[in-house]
């Protein structure tokens, strides 16, 4: 039997303006390698992406930090967080490790804070995966349009949105649109469910929650520069998604000529029934298109 290798994966912490954040990182030792910055989703962490990590790292430098107040990094003092906050973090974050040339995976709550990293930083930005990351207003199904029409000055209105935070919620947008729930492992669900119910998380996620809105009024801005800045864009899709719909995926074709679109029969987190089949397409996408900080200098 062939040896089998698995990556060396760090688990660090790094102090982003003040605030402590986790991160996960492999790769090869390579200085080199092709850098992917994995942005995850709600209400997860950066452990979603731990079998990723382990099918990519050995080849490719991964790295995957949890926001503020999600997972194993700090939660702030103050309240009155935003995505436009979060991006802010994440783009200390990248500043602190020197990360100025990456392809970006952007997911769900990986999406929005995303763009505005790309819109504010369009050099550091290599290429494109989006995983269940919305962009378009057509992705929107009912249930996310409701989230956007929720009134966080309403107690009706903050009562149906602090649902989303519940152990039923968050173990349905695991398992729910699945062929297999049974390939979708527990522990996810469940840790994330920890990480929610530690004291003030709460808070973080009801505020990031009313905020989604301001990703709506910023679609046009990002599909701008994605017909603009015309990114290498790979787009893999749980078709089984309650909140982001495949309209949502098929729609980055139409402002990025080339788009390679793959649509997959299962659901939100996508990773947990079909990582076997996208870490091969994350790949070659990797494979094909890295351009690196010097190679992108020289265009």
């Amino acid at each position: 039997m062939p040896a089998l290798q698995l990556p060396r994966v760090a688990h660090r912490f790094v102090e982003v303006d003040g605030l402590r954040i986790f991160y996960r990182e492999a790769g090869p030792d390579r200085a080199d390698a092709p850098v992917l910055l994995l942005l995850h989703g709600f209400p997860s962490a950066s452990h979603q992406y731990r079998r990723l990590i382990d099918a990519l790292g050995g080849h490719y430098r991964v790295v995957a930090p949890d926001y503020p107040g999600f997972g194993h990094s700090e939660l702030p003092a103050d309240d009155g967080w935003t995505f436009d906050r979060l991006a802010g973090t994440v783009e200390g974050f990248c500043r602190v490790l020197g990360l100025d040339r990456f392809t970006l995976y952007a997911f769900d709550f990986g999406a929005p804070v995303g763009f505005r990293l790309a819109t504010r930083h369009p050099e550091w930005i290599a290429g494109l995966v989006v995983q269940n990351g919305n962009a378009y207003e057509e992705g929107l199904s009912e249930m996310a349009r409701g989230l956007v029409a929720e009134n966080p000055e309403d107690e009706t209105s903050r009562k149906r949105v602090g649902a989303l935070l519940t152990l039923e919620t968050t173990r349905g947008q695991y398992e729910g649109g699945t062929a297999d729930p049974a390939a979708v492992a527990p522990e996810g669900w469940t840790l994330d469910q920890h990480f929610l119910d530690l004291p003030g998380r709460h808070g973080i996620q009801l505020d990031l929650l009313f905020d989604y809105r301001s990703n709506v009024a910023l679609y046009p801005q990002w599909q701008e520069w994605l017909r603009q800045h015309r990114p290498p864009l790979l787009v893999v899709w749980g078709t089984g998604d309650a909140f982001f719909t495949e309209a949502g995926a098929r729609a980055y074709a139409r402002d990025v000529p080339g788009t390679e679109l793959h649509l997959f029969d299962t659901g939100h987190f996508a990773l947990e029934e079909k990582v076997g089949e996208i870490a091969p397409l994350i790949a070659d996408f990797l494979d094909r298109t890295w351009q690196g900080t010097a190679a992108a200098a020289g265009r």
